[in-house]
């Protein structure tokens, strides 16, 4: 399962509150894990880069080779 299928948002459970400031923001951060972090840092890339796991094509290889 793709990391961007992992963090869909459950819409059932949404609150509203104060976004927290910049400073807020990095003590946060600073109490994750390095796993954590990374697994944020990737979930930005897949959405920035419009990554789509069901829709990346293979890549593909051609070979050739010489008959007798």
């Amino acid at each position: 399962m793709a990391l961007i299928d992992e963090m869909r948002m459950d819409r059932s459970a949404i609150s509203v509150v104060t976004t927290p400031t910049p400073s807020d923001a990095k003590q946060y951060w600073k109490t994750r894990t390095i796993a954590e972090r990374l697994d944020a840092l990737e979930l930005i890339r897949q959405i920035l880069n419009n990554y789509d796991p069901d829709t990346t094509p293979f890549q593909r290889v051609l070979e050739v080779t010489r008959c007798p």
